[in-house]
């Protein structure tokens, strides 16, 4: 059992397998909107790149298209998430969100 001398931290956000994904997502705060295009998208969160970006601790609500030949089915998968914006990369114009919440939904073509 881990001490506090050799306790491991593990960031969930950065265990989960990242799948390079490019998917246009519009990011809704309680002020505004912010239009990205994400770099991965894991288990846990995404990684994606706008021009301007939400501020670290900012709640957000996005919706990714998984496409689906990713999904395994015969139909596009629409996945709704609640989440917040954990860490920048300025030089990059990125952010990671991490993902507390997500559901389902098939949409059809």
């Amino acid at each position: 059992m881990p001490t506090s001398a050799n306790a491991v931290n593990i960031d969930p956000v950065r265990t989960a397998v990242r799948f390079p994904l490019h998917l246009e997502i519009v990011l809704k705060t309680p002020d505004r909107e912010y239009v990205a295009v994400t770099e991965d998208v894991s288990a846990n969160g995404v990684l994606f790149c706008a021009d301007e970006l939400p501020a670290v601790g900012e709640r957000v609500e996005f919706k990714l298209m998984m496409p689906s030949t990713i999904m395994g089915g015969a139909e596009d998968v629409a996945l709704h998430c609640k989440g917040r914006i954990v860490r920048h990369i300025p030089e990059k114009k990125m952010a990671a969100a991490v993902i507390d919440e997500y559901s389902l939904k098939a949409e059809h073509a």
